[in-house]
């Protein structure tokens, strides 16, 4: 494990620094600043209660946003350190990242992103900015969270096969993220094929004999079972959760150096100015992760009962939008404060997408079931 910081890692001193001007602090780096704001939002807490896979009232056990953003920026500071690149900045994009996300997971983005088409849009990754720019609302100097450049640009250009990087000019588009931003992407991606898996078997929405044709769920499982006889099947399917994590976690450094000692990477600047990421799988691990993920696609994301979910979630948001395009007088004093300068799509798409699950079919029930207190 490296100790030393990589000469292509991101240092503070070349930060292109916050849209408002600040002292730096005594003894925390700018992106250690930048952590614990975003620690500190209202966006983050928020996270508790919005949908990862399943809603908040389908169970306890299950990932929400927030455990799904504590487990990649584990993820990505574990991969950072082993890179030698800077562990506070990817920790602050890692926390950072889901941000913008809607209540009801990507049913719900999907569904604003669709009511949006005429009036500007919606992109989680753009709207992650805006609430860390502008809508949270915590110090007198200044609007949102005044964080590091380099924390925003990671927020805009994340990616992953759900997320797609926005084109905003201030973050050179043409240019490629830092390798800490980089982490972060495929970090999430680990995180969440593999805890969405976890979720999925506790639910009983997919079964251990169905993952028999999942070559990387199987020969992992036979190892286990032969090393530990008699186990129990909670219990052995933590151990493989467990070792499938670590197996591409592995991997994902292991052909990470490769590709930075290949490229010849000495700068941070040889990492912008080259088109395609180093921060990648083996070929090898591509391939055998490949039909895992079809397999979640297929067995879980499209289960009915999460179709059911999904289709729910479009209905509240639909009618939520609708309602409050109509009689924007039923919008918060805040937001209501705010149309004349930011337009009533704009106010009520950052009134919904700041909703946790609970909290729209509180609002819901309220706004359409006639005996629901107000």
């Amino acid at each position: 494990m490296k100790n030393k910081s990589a000469s292509f890692a991101f240092c503070e001193k070349d930060t292109l620094g916050r849209a408002w001007r600040e002292k730096e602090h005594p003894y925390r780096s700018c992106y250690q600043r930048d952590r614990d704001r975003i620690v500190h939002s209202t966006a983050f807490r928020r996270l508790e209660y919005k949908t990862q896979v399943f809603v908040n009232h389908e169970g306890d056990y299950y990932r929400t946003r927030l455990t799904h953003t504590l487990e990649v920026a584990q993820i990505a500071r574990s991969i950072a350190r082993a890179l030698g690149i800077n562990e506070d900045l990817t920790e602050a994009i890692a926390l950072a990242h889901d941000l913008g996300h809607t209540p009801f997971g990507h049913s719900g983005e999907d569904t604003l992103r669709e009511l949006m088409r005429s009036h500007g849009g919606f992109d989680h990754n753009v709207h992650g900015l805006r609430v860390v720019d502008v809508l949270e609302e915590r110090y007198p100097e200044f609007k949102g969270l005044n964080l590091s450049w380099e924390v925003r640009e990671g927020i805009a250009k994340h990616s992953t096969s759900y997320d797609k990087p926005s084109r905003l000019k201030e973050f050179n588009p043409g240019s490629s993220p830092t390798l800490e931003a980089q982490v972060v992407d495929v970090a999430d991606e680990i995180a969440y094929d593999n805890h969405d898996l976890d979720d999925g078997l506790t639910s009983g929405f997919i079964k251990d004999k169905d993952l028999k044709c999942v070559e990387l769920w199987n020969d992992i499982d036979l190892n286990i079972t032969k090393k530990y006889p008699g186990i129990s099947d909670y219990m052995r399917r933590f151990q493989i959760i467990r070792h499938l994590i670590n197996l591409q976690v592995t991997d994902l450094i292991t052909e990470s150096e490769k590709n930075i000692k290949d490229k010849k990477i000495k700068t941070v600047l040889d990492v912008r100015r080259l088109k395609t990421r180093l921060v990648c799988f083996s070929r090898n691990m591509q391939e055998k992760r490949r039909p895992l993920r079809e397999f979640l696609k297929e067995r879980l994301y499209q289960h009915y009962k999460v179709a059911r979910m999904s289709n729910k979630a479009r209905m509240f948001i639909n009618e939520l939008f609708a309602v409050y395009v109509s009689r924007p007088g039923q919008l918060p004093p805040y937001f209501r404060n705010r149309i004349k300068a930011d337009g009533k799509h704009r106010v009520i798409c950052d009134y919904i997408a700041g909703m946790t699950d609970r909290y729209a079919q509180d609002e819901y029930k309220k706004l359409f079931q006639p005996y629901e207190r107000v």
